[in-house]
Protein backbone atom coordinates (compact mmCIF):
# COMPACT_ATOMS: atom_id res chain seq x y z
CA UNK A 1 0.00 0.00 0.00
CA UNK A 2 2.94 2.29 0.56
CA UNK A 3 4.95 1.52 -2.55
CA UNK A 4 1.72 2.45 -4.38
CA UNK A 5 1.08 5.59 -2.46
CA UNK A 6 4.66 6.51 -3.22
CA UNK A 7 3.78 6.20 -6.98
CA UNK A 8 0.58 8.37 -6.62
CA UNK A 9 2.48 11.10 -4.58
CA UNK A 10 3.18 14.64 -6.61
CA UNK A 11 6.59 15.09 -6.56
CA UNK A 12 6.32 18.58 -5.63
CA UNK A 13 4.54 18.32 -2.28
CA UNK A 14 4.10 14.16 -1.99
CA UNK A 15 1.11 14.31 -1.01
CA UNK A 16 -1.83 12.19 -3.52
CA UNK A 17 -2.23 13.89 -6.91
CA UNK A 18 -4.47 16.69 -7.05
CA UNK A 19 -5.69 17.40 -10.49
CA UNK A 20 -2.45 15.63 -12.06
CA UNK A 21 -1.26 17.43 -15.63
CA UNK A 22 0.97 15.36 -17.65
CA UNK A 23 4.18 17.39 -19.34
CA UNK A 24 5.66 16.51 -22.60
CA UNK A 25 8.76 14.64 -20.98
CA UNK A 26 6.50 12.49 -19.26
CA UNK A 27 6.11 13.24 -15.63
CA UNK A 28 2.94 14.45 -13.61
CA UNK A 29 2.95 17.36 -11.55
CA UNK A 30 -0.14 18.48 -9.17
CA UNK A 31 -1.63 21.28 -11.13
CA UNK A 32 -1.36 23.90 -8.95
CA UNK A 33 1.91 22.55 -7.93
CA UNK A 34 3.22 23.24 -11.20
CA UNK A 35 1.81 27.27 -11.57
CA UNK A 36 3.79 27.75 -8.50
CA UNK A 37 6.97 25.76 -9.46
CA UNK A 38 7.00 27.87 -12.82
CA UNK A 39 6.43 31.46 -10.72
CA UNK A 40 9.07 30.50 -8.62
CA UNK A 41 11.78 29.23 -11.02
CA UNK A 42 10.13 31.89 -13.69
CA UNK A 43 10.83 29.45 -16.67
CA UNK A 44 8.82 26.48 -18.04
CA UNK A 45 10.55 23.26 -16.84
CA UNK A 46 9.76 20.41 -15.34
CA UNK A 47 9.81 19.77 -11.50
CA UNK A 48 11.62 16.69 -12.17
CA UNK A 49 14.01 15.87 -15.37
CA UNK A 50 14.37 20.44 -15.52
CA UNK A 51 13.30 19.34 -19.13
CA UNK A 52 11.68 22.34 -21.05
CA UNK A 53 7.81 22.18 -21.48
CA UNK A 54 6.63 22.87 -24.66
CA UNK A 55 2.90 23.72 -23.69
CA UNK A 56 1.68 26.77 -21.29
CA UNK A 57 -1.14 24.52 -20.24
CA UNK A 58 -0.40 20.74 -19.61
CA UNK A 59 -3.17 18.37 -20.14
CA UNK A 60 -4.92 16.52 -17.31
CA UNK A 61 -3.78 12.70 -16.40
CA UNK A 62 -7.40 11.46 -16.59
CA UNK A 63 -6.16 7.52 -15.87
CA UNK A 64 -3.97 8.98 -13.02
CA UNK A 65 -6.48 11.36 -11.75
CA UNK A 66 -9.01 8.39 -11.31
CA UNK A 67 -6.43 6.30 -9.69
CA UNK A 68 -5.77 8.72 -7.00
CA UNK A 69 -9.70 9.07 -6.62
CA UNK A 70 -10.22 5.49 -5.62
CA UNK A 71 -7.48 5.19 -3.74
CA UNK A 72 -8.36 8.06 -1.66
CA UNK A 73 -11.67 6.06 -1.52
CA UNK A 74 -10.55 2.82 -0.45
CA UNK A 75 -8.62 4.31 2.34
CA UNK A 76 -11.10 6.45 3.81
CA UNK A 77 -13.73 3.71 3.80
CA UNK A 78 -10.28 1.56 5.60
CA UNK A 79 -10.22 3.71 7.91
CA UNK A 80 -13.32 3.77 9.09
CA UNK A 81 -14.45 0.40 9.09
CA UNK A 82 -11.19 0.31 11.62
CA UNK A 83 -12.37 3.07 13.49
CA UNK A 84 -15.89 1.52 14.21
CA UNK A 85 -14.19 -1.78 15.45
CA UNK A 86 -12.04 0.06 17.71
CA UNK A 87 -12.52 1.05 21.27
CA UNK A 88 -13.36 5.04 21.69
CA UNK A 89 -11.70 4.25 25.00
CA UNK A 90 -8.59 1.90 24.65
CA UNK A 91 -8.49 2.05 20.55
CA UNK A 92 -8.43 -1.74 21.34
CA UNK A 93 -10.71 -4.34 19.01
CA UNK A 94 -14.49 -4.64 20.49
CA UNK A 95 -14.13 -8.58 20.68
CA UNK A 96 -16.80 -8.84 23.60
CA UNK A 97 -20.38 -8.00 23.52
CA UNK A 98 -21.81 -6.92 27.26
CA UNK A 99 -25.15 -8.68 28.06
CA UNK A 100 -25.86 -6.03 30.77
CA UNK A 101 -24.79 -2.51 29.14
CA UNK A 102 -25.79 -3.85 25.30
CA UNK A 103 -22.80 -2.85 23.83
CA UNK A 104 -19.93 -3.89 22.09
CA UNK A 105 -16.60 -3.84 24.55
CA UNK A 106 -12.68 -4.76 24.36
CA UNK A 107 -10.84 -6.78 26.91
CA UNK A 108 -9.99 -3.70 28.41
CA UNK A 109 -13.48 -2.93 28.97
CA UNK A 110 -13.99 -6.15 30.12
CA UNK A 111 -11.71 -5.80 33.25
CA UNK A 112 -12.18 -2.18 33.98
CA UNK A 113 -14.30 -1.24 37.25
CA UNK A 114 -17.50 -0.01 34.57
CA UNK A 115 -17.84 -3.65 33.79
CA UNK A 116 -17.54 -5.32 37.16
CA UNK A 117 -19.51 -8.80 37.68
CA UNK A 118 -20.93 -8.49 33.82
CA UNK A 119 -21.76 -11.14 31.50
CA UNK A 120 -19.87 -11.24 27.89
CA UNK A 121 -19.80 -13.45 25.04
CA UNK A 122 -18.29 -12.84 21.83
CA UNK A 123 -19.10 -10.63 19.32
CA UNK A 124 -19.59 -13.08 16.40
CA UNK A 125 -21.89 -15.52 18.60
CA UNK A 126 -23.95 -12.29 19.68
CA UNK A 127 -24.28 -11.17 16.34
CA UNK A 128 -25.26 -14.39 15.19
CA UNK A 129 -28.35 -14.62 17.37
CA UNK A 130 -28.86 -11.03 16.78
CA UNK A 131 -29.18 -11.58 12.87
CA UNK A 132 -31.93 -14.38 13.25
CA UNK A 133 -34.04 -11.98 15.71
CA UNK A 134 -33.57 -9.02 13.12
CA UNK A 135 -34.37 -11.82 10.44
CA UNK A 136 -37.29 -12.89 12.65
CA UNK A 137 -38.26 -9.74 12.76
CA UNK A 138 -37.99 -8.89 9.20
CA UNK A 139 -40.16 -11.48 7.77
CA UNK A 140 -42.57 -10.28 9.97
CA UNK A 141 -42.12 -6.75 8.55
CA UNK A 142 -42.23 -8.36 5.08
CA UNK A 143 -45.45 -10.33 6.03
CA UNK A 144 -47.01 -7.11 7.59
CA UNK A 145 -45.93 -5.27 4.32
CA UNK A 146 -48.14 -8.30 2.14
CA UNK A 147 -50.95 -7.28 4.54
CA UNK A 148 -50.80 -3.73 4.44
CA UNK A 149 -50.83 -4.07 0.58
CA UNK A 150 -53.54 -6.30 0.41
CA UNK A 151 -55.66 -3.23 3.15
CA UNK A 152 -54.67 -0.89 0.70
CA UNK A 153 -55.76 -2.64 -2.25
CA UNK A 154 -59.54 -3.34 0.11
CA UNK A 155 -59.59 0.16 0.76
CA UNK A 156 -59.51 1.14 -2.76
CA UNK A 157 -61.98 -1.27 -3.61
CA UNK A 158 -64.04 -0.11 -0.62
CA UNK A 159 -63.67 3.61 -2.82
CA UNK A 160 -65.13 2.64 -5.67
CA UNK A 161 -67.96 0.77 -3.59
CA UNK A 162 -68.73 3.95 -2.03
CA UNK A 163 -68.99 5.76 -4.77
CA UNK A 164 -71.11 3.33 -6.65
CA UNK A 165 -73.26 2.86 -3.42
CA UNK A 166 -74.03 7.19 -3.67
CA UNK A 167 -74.53 7.14 -7.28
CA UNK A 168 -76.90 4.41 -6.82
CA UNK A 169 -78.55 5.93 -4.37
CA UNK A 170 -79.22 9.08 -5.56
CA UNK A 171 -80.28 7.30 -9.22
CA UNK A 172 -83.16 5.60 -6.77
CA UNK A 173 -83.85 9.11 -4.52
CA UNK A 174 -84.31 10.83 -7.84
CA UNK A 175 -86.55 7.99 -8.89
CA UNK A 176 -88.61 7.91 -6.01
CA UNK A 177 -88.99 11.58 -5.67
CA UNK A 178 -90.19 11.61 -9.51
CA UNK A 179 -92.88 9.70 -8.84
CA UNK A 180 -94.15 11.84 -6.52
CA UNK A 181 -93.26 14.95 -8.40
CA UNK A 182 -95.40 13.25 -11.23
CA UNK A 183 -98.33 12.09 -8.80
CA UNK A 184 -98.64 16.30 -8.05
CA UNK A 185 -98.61 16.85 -11.57
CA UNK A 186 -101.17 14.49 -12.35
CA UNK A 187 -103.37 15.95 -9.06
CA UNK A 188 -102.63 19.52 -10.35
CA UNK A 189 -103.75 18.51 -12.90
CA UNK A 190 -106.57 16.75 -11.77
CA UNK A 191 -107.40 20.11 -10.08
CA UNK A 192 -106.76 23.00 -12.80
CA UNK A 193 -109.08 20.86 -15.29
CA UNK A 194 -112.49 21.25 -13.52
CA UNK A 195 -111.70 24.99 -12.68
CA UNK A 196 -110.99 25.52 -15.73
CA UNK A 197 -114.46 23.60 -17.63
CA UNK A 198 -116.29 25.86 -14.89
CA UNK A 199 -114.46 28.92 -15.88
CA UNK A 200 -115.45 27.83 -19.49
CA UNK A 201 -119.14 27.51 -18.49
CA UNK A 202 -119.78 30.54 -16.74
CA UNK A 203 -117.97 32.37 -19.22
CA UNK A 204 -120.38 31.10 -22.02
CA UNK A 205 -123.26 31.97 -19.83
CA UNK A 206 -122.25 35.87 -19.14
CA UNK A 207 -121.08 36.00 -22.61
CA UNK A 208 -125.02 34.76 -23.92
CA UNK A 209 -126.17 37.57 -21.16
CA UNK A 210 -123.73 39.90 -22.78
CA UNK A 211 -125.18 39.28 -26.12
CA UNK A 212 -128.39 39.50 -25.19
CA UNK A 213 -128.19 43.05 -23.76
CA UNK A 214 -126.37 44.16 -26.69
CA UNK A 215 -129.35 43.08 -28.47
CA UNK A 216 -131.89 44.94 -26.11
CA UNK A 217 -129.04 48.14 -25.98
CA UNK A 218 -129.25 48.14 -29.83
CA UNK A 219 -133.46 47.90 -29.93
CA UNK A 220 -133.43 50.53 -26.86
CA UNK A 221 -130.87 52.83 -28.88
CA UNK A 222 -133.48 52.89 -32.06
CA UNK A 223 -136.37 53.09 -30.57
CA UNK A 224 -135.35 56.34 -28.84
CA UNK A 225 -133.92 57.51 -31.87
CA UNK A 226 -137.46 56.52 -33.88
CA UNK A 227 -139.45 58.23 -31.11
CA UNK A 228 -137.15 61.47 -30.85
CA UNK A 229 -137.62 62.02 -34.72
CA UNK A 230 -141.73 61.10 -34.47
CA UNK A 231 -141.72 64.19 -32.28
CA UNK A 232 -140.45 66.36 -34.44
CA UNK A 233 -143.64 65.55 -36.69
CA UNK A 234 -146.78 67.50 -36.78
CA UNK A 235 -149.01 67.11 -35.06
CA UNK A 236 -151.44 65.31 -37.29
CA UNK A 237 -148.36 62.97 -38.41
CA UNK A 238 -147.68 62.60 -34.26
CA UNK A 239 -150.75 61.37 -33.93
CA UNK A 240 -151.01 59.19 -36.49
CA UNK A 241 -147.55 57.35 -35.36
CA UNK A 242 -148.59 57.77 -31.71
CA UNK A 243 -150.05 54.42 -31.38
CA UNK A 244 -147.35 52.17 -32.50
CA UNK A 245 -144.65 54.51 -31.50
CA UNK A 246 -146.07 54.12 -27.61
CA UNK A 247 -146.32 50.34 -28.11
CA UNK A 248 -142.63 50.49 -28.92
CA UNK A 249 -141.60 52.24 -26.04
CA UNK A 250 -143.74 50.23 -23.79
CA UNK A 251 -141.85 47.12 -24.95
CA UNK A 252 -138.41 48.98 -24.87
CA UNK A 253 -139.26 49.70 -21.07
CA UNK A 254 -139.72 46.21 -20.27
CA UNK A 255 -137.13 45.15 -16.62
CA UNK A 256 -133.66 44.50 -17.33
CA UNK A 257 -132.24 40.67 -17.65
CA UNK A 258 -131.45 39.30 -14.54
CA UNK A 259 -127.28 38.67 -13.30
CA UNK A 260 -127.58 34.77 -13.04
CA UNK A 261 -126.84 33.09 -9.67
CA UNK A 262 -123.42 32.33 -8.93
CA UNK A 263 -121.39 34.01 -11.75
CA UNK A 264 -118.26 33.86 -10.40
CA UNK A 265 -115.33 30.57 -10.05
CA UNK A 266 -116.63 28.95 -6.85
CA UNK A 267 -112.89 29.42 -5.39
CA UNK A 268 -113.57 27.63 -1.96
CA UNK A 269 -113.86 24.15 -3.44
CA UNK A 270 -110.31 24.36 -5.03
CA UNK A 271 -108.77 25.50 -2.17
CA UNK A 272 -110.98 23.49 0.61
CA UNK A 273 -107.72 21.76 2.18
CA UNK A 274 -106.24 21.13 -0.71
CA UNK A 275 -102.99 20.00 0.79
CA UNK A 276 -104.70 17.64 3.07
CA UNK A 277 -106.49 16.49 0.53
CA UNK A 278 -103.40 15.61 -1.61
CA UNK A 279 -101.78 13.97 1.57
CA UNK A 280 -104.27 11.50 1.63
CA UNK A 281 -104.85 10.85 -1.52
CA UNK A 282 -101.02 10.22 -1.79
CA UNK A 283 -101.14 7.72 1.25
CA UNK A 284 -102.63 5.12 -1.65
CA UNK A 285 -99.91 5.21 -3.07
CA UNK A 286 -97.25 5.69 -0.68
CA UNK A 287 -96.40 2.02 1.44
CA UNK A 288 -94.88 2.26 5.04
CA UNK A 289 -92.95 -0.66 5.18
CA UNK A 290 -92.15 -1.15 9.58
CA UNK A 291 -88.24 -2.15 8.54
CA UNK A 292 -85.55 -2.11 5.93
CA UNK A 293 -82.57 -3.98 5.02
CA UNK A 294 -79.10 -3.18 5.83
CA UNK A 295 -77.28 -3.03 2.54
CA UNK A 296 -74.10 -2.98 4.41
CA UNK A 297 -74.82 -6.39 6.27
CA UNK A 298 -75.62 -8.32 3.79
CA UNK A 299 -73.93 -11.31 2.60
CA UNK A 300 -72.19 -11.09 -0.89
CA UNK A 301 -74.66 -14.12 -2.07
CA UNK A 302 -77.55 -12.02 -1.22
CA UNK A 303 -79.32 -9.45 -3.72
CA UNK A 304 -81.51 -6.47 -2.06
CA UNK A 305 -84.34 -4.67 -4.19
CA UNK A 306 -83.83 -1.01 -4.67
CA UNK A 307 -86.27 -0.30 -1.78
CA UNK A 308 -83.85 -2.68 0.71
CA UNK A 309 -87.13 -4.45 1.21
CA UNK A 310 -87.07 -8.06 -0.13
CA UNK A 311 -83.76 -10.00 -0.36
CA UNK A 312 -83.47 -13.01 -2.89
CA UNK A 313 -80.26 -15.62 -3.04
CA UNK A 314 -77.97 -15.05 -6.18
CA UNK A 315 -75.86 -18.11 -5.70
CA UNK A 316 -73.03 -16.06 -6.65
CA UNK A 317 -70.62 -13.82 -4.24
CA UNK A 318 -70.87 -10.44 -5.23
CA UNK A 319 -67.69 -8.32 -5.55
CA UNK A 320 -68.58 -6.35 -2.11
CA UNK A 321 -65.79 -5.28 0.33
CA UNK A 322 -65.54 -7.36 3.46
CA UNK A 323 -66.76 -4.50 6.10
CA UNK A 324 -67.00 -5.55 9.73
CA UNK A 325 -70.25 -5.35 9.66
CA UNK A 326 -71.06 -7.60 6.63
CA UNK A 327 -71.67 -11.17 7.28
CA UNK A 328 -69.31 -13.85 5.79
CA UNK A 329 -70.46 -17.54 6.26
CA UNK A 330 -74.15 -17.61 6.76
CA UNK A 331 -76.22 -16.31 4.05
CA UNK A 332 -77.76 -13.48 6.53
CA UNK A 333 -79.23 -9.66 6.41
CA UNK A 334 -80.10 -7.42 9.49
CA UNK A 335 -82.57 -4.57 9.56
CA UNK A 336 -81.74 -1.03 9.07
CA UNK A 337 -82.73 0.35 12.62
CA UNK A 338 -82.18 -1.24 16.24
CA UNK A 339 -84.92 -1.44 18.90
CA UNK A 340 -84.07 -0.62 22.29
CA UNK A 341 -87.44 0.01 23.50
CA UNK A 342 -90.98 -0.21 22.63
CA UNK A 343 -93.05 -2.68 20.53
CA UNK A 344 -92.60 -3.17 17.07
CA UNK A 345 -93.91 -5.44 14.65
CA UNK A 346 -92.83 -6.64 11.15
CA UNK A 347 -94.57 -9.25 8.48
CA UNK A 348 -92.37 -11.43 6.12
CA UNK A 349 -93.67 -12.84 2.73
CA UNK A 350 -92.01 -16.78 2.98
CA UNK A 351 -94.35 -18.08 0.55
CA UNK A 352 -92.78 -20.42 -2.32
CA UNK A 353 -89.30 -20.72 -0.28
CA UNK A 354 -87.52 -23.91 0.80
CA UNK A 355 -85.31 -22.87 3.67
CA UNK A 356 -85.75 -19.60 5.85
CA UNK A 357 -84.96 -17.86 9.30
CA UNK A 358 -86.52 -14.49 10.35
CA UNK A 359 -86.17 -13.47 14.31
CA UNK A 360 -84.02 -10.82 15.94
CA UNK A 361 -80.14 -10.23 17.24
CA UNK A 362 -78.41 -8.26 19.21
CA UNK A 363 -76.40 -5.46 16.99
CA UNK A 364 -73.15 -6.48 18.89
CA UNK A 365 -73.59 -10.22 18.18
CA UNK A 366 -70.56 -11.36 15.87
CA UNK A 367 -71.35 -11.83 12.17
CA UNK A 368 -67.74 -13.45 10.67
CA UNK A 369 -67.44 -16.73 11.02
CA UNK A 370 -69.76 -19.63 12.24
CA UNK A 371 -70.09 -18.33 16.15
CA UNK A 372 -73.46 -16.17 14.66
CA UNK A 373 -75.69 -18.74 15.87
CA UNK A 374 -74.62 -19.69 19.46
CA UNK A 375 -75.83 -16.95 21.38
CA UNK A 376 -78.35 -13.82 20.94
CA UNK A 377 -80.68 -15.11 17.83
CA UNK A 378 -84.10 -15.19 18.36
CA UNK A 379 -85.59 -16.69 15.71
CA UNK A 380 -87.85 -19.39 14.27
CA UNK A 381 -86.85 -21.74 11.11
CA UNK A 382 -88.29 -23.55 8.21
CA UNK A 383 -86.59 -26.39 6.14
CA UNK A 384 -88.35 -27.98 3.37
CA UNK A 385 -86.07 -30.80 3.54
CA UNK A 386 -87.13 -31.51 7.12
CA UNK A 387 -82.93 -30.62 8.07
CA UNK A 388 -82.37 -29.40 11.65
CA UNK A 389 -81.82 -25.49 11.37
CA UNK A 390 -81.07 -22.17 13.60
CA UNK A 391 -84.02 -21.26 15.50
CA UNK A 392 -87.50 -22.60 16.49
CA UNK A 393 -88.67 -25.33 13.98
CA UNK A 394 -91.66 -24.61 11.75
CA UNK A 395 -93.24 -27.36 10.44
CA UNK A 396 -96.14 -25.42 8.25
CA UNK A 397 -95.20 -24.15 4.99
CA UNK A 398 -96.14 -20.60 5.65
CA UNK A 399 -96.99 -17.34 3.54
CA UNK A 400 -96.62 -14.83 5.78
CA UNK A 401 -94.57 -14.86 9.68
CA UNK A 402 -95.84 -12.14 11.88
CA UNK A 403 -92.97 -11.06 14.37
CA UNK A 404 -93.55 -9.41 17.56
CA UNK A 405 -91.11 -7.43 19.56
CA UNK A 406 -91.09 -6.12 23.06
CA UNK A 407 -88.42 -4.74 23.99
CA UNK A 408 -89.38 -4.16 27.35
CA UNK A 409 -91.79 -7.23 28.45
CA UNK A 410 -88.37 -8.82 26.88
CA UNK A 411 -90.51 -11.10 24.49
CA UNK A 412 -90.42 -12.20 20.79
CA UNK A 413 -93.59 -13.95 19.48
CA UNK A 414 -93.75 -15.43 16.40
CA UNK A 415 -97.53 -15.75 14.73
CA UNK A 416 -99.10 -17.03 11.09
CA UNK A 417 -100.80 -13.73 10.36
CA UNK A 418 -103.37 -15.23 7.37
CA UNK A 419 -104.74 -18.04 9.71
CA UNK A 420 -103.74 -15.91 13.06
CA UNK A 421 -101.91 -18.97 14.45
CA UNK A 422 -99.10 -18.46 17.51
CA UNK A 423 -95.95 -20.38 16.40
CA UNK A 424 -93.69 -19.74 19.12
CA UNK A 425 -92.54 -16.75 22.03
CA UNK A 426 -89.12 -16.47 23.36
CA UNK A 427 -88.71 -15.05 26.50
CA UNK A 428 -85.59 -13.17 27.76
CA UNK A 429 -83.80 -9.52 28.82
CA UNK A 430 -82.96 -7.50 26.45
CA UNK A 431 -79.81 -5.55 27.72
CA UNK A 432 -78.34 -4.39 23.87
CA UNK A 433 -79.58 -3.16 20.72
CA UNK A 434 -81.96 -5.74 18.91
CA UNK A 435 -81.75 -5.38 15.15
CA UNK A 436 -84.17 -7.80 12.80
CA UNK A 437 -82.51 -10.79 11.23
CA UNK A 438 -83.28 -12.11 8.26
CA UNK A 439 -81.84 -15.84 6.84
CA UNK A 440 -82.38 -16.48 2.94
CA UNK A 441 -81.04 -19.78 1.33
CA UNK A 442 -81.85 -20.45 -2.51
CA UNK A 443 -85.06 -18.12 -2.75
CA UNK A 444 -86.42 -14.95 -1.48
CA UNK A 445 -87.91 -13.10 1.45
CA UNK A 446 -90.08 -9.70 1.40
CA UNK A 447 -91.36 -7.65 4.11
CA UNK A 448 -94.47 -6.77 3.72
CA UNK A 449 -95.57 -2.96 4.28
CA UNK A 450 -98.64 -2.44 6.32
CA UNK A 451 -101.14 -1.75 3.90
CA UNK A 452 -100.90 -5.53 3.16
CA UNK A 453 -100.85 -6.77 6.39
Amino acid sequence: MDSFKEELSCPVCHEIFKSPVLLSCGHSVCKECLQQFWRIKGTQECPVCRRRSSRDDPPCNGVLKNLCESFLKERKESRSSESEELCSLHSEKLKLFCLEDKQPVCLVCRDSQKHINHTFRPIGEVASSCKEEVNTTLKSLHEKGKNKEKMKGDFEKTVQHIKSQADQTEHQIKQQFEKLHQFLRDEEEATITPLREEEEQKKKMMEEKLEEINTDISALSHTIKDTEEMMKDSDVCFLKKFPVSIERVQISSQPDPQTPSEPLIHVPCYFDNLPFRVWKKMQGIVQNTPVILDPNTAHPRLLLSDDLTSVKDSGNNQPLPDNPERFDYYPCVLGSEGFNSGTHCWDVEVKENQFWSVGVTTASNQRKGRDFFKSDVWCVCYNQYGLSGFGFPVEQDLERVRVDLDCEGGTVSFSDPVTNTHLHTFTTTFTDTVLPFFWCWSDSLKILPFSSQ
